[in-house]
């Protein structure tokens, strides 16, 4: 698999609008779920950085890109605690969007403030991401590899039924991609 984020002639530029919509949430330790290449490591100091990939080549790259960063290749951690856990442009991705979140969610701290950040196309601008991904501005295996896209109805019950809540919600790039940010529940 490729750095589906430098497939496309658009897709680095994609890349920094994500990383610039979830900015302002990152908050302490910052665990980084799909982390591809490391991109958003940059913008995290590299005691409070973790990132995970299934995918080798990505992880070599991110490694390489930014040494002394932990970059993990695995699809999830378990018994660690995060102050963000950011998923850019993941959550499309997955076929079971609930038990994602549910399992981002163990890897936060149990306090008020820690969030869990998304990033994710919304769905009214699919035929853009499709048509772009099929003349090569977007990648075209992140676009192939789509299993639904949520908008932020979807996202918000998607998160109650993890026991998350809305804590903040945007969309950006003229209304093709979303930002959201969950938070725990009382417990």
């Amino acid at each position: 698999m490729a750095d589906q984020g430098a497939e496309g002639l658009l897709s680095p530029f994609l890349r920094r609008q994500r990383i610039s919509a979830v900015r302002p949430f990152l908050r302490g330790r910052v665990l980084d779920v799909g982390c591809g290449s490391g991109a958003l490591a940059a913008y995290v100091d590299r005691a409070d950085y973790v990132g995970i990939d299934p995918d080798p080549i990505s992880i070599a790259a991110a490694r390489n890109r930014y040494p002394g960063y932990t970059f993990i290749q695995q699809q999830s951690l378990k018994d660690s605690a995060f102050d963000t856990v950011a998923a850019l442009a993941v959550i499309e991705h997955v076929p079971d969007p609930v038990a994602f979140l549910v399992s981002l969610k163990a890897n936060l701290v149990k306090t008020p403030s820690a969030r869990i950040v998304c990033t994710t196309p919304h769905p009214a601008m699919d035929w853009i991401h499709w048509a772009g991904s099929r003349i090569g501005l977007f990648s075209r295996s992140a676009n192939d590899e789509h299993e639904d896209l949520l908008n932020r109805e979807r996202l918000v019950e998607t998160g109650r039924r993890a026991g998350l809540r809305e804590a903040n919600y945007r969309r950006f790039l003229a209304g093709a991609n979303q930002v959201i940010a969950f938070a725990q529940d009382a417990q």
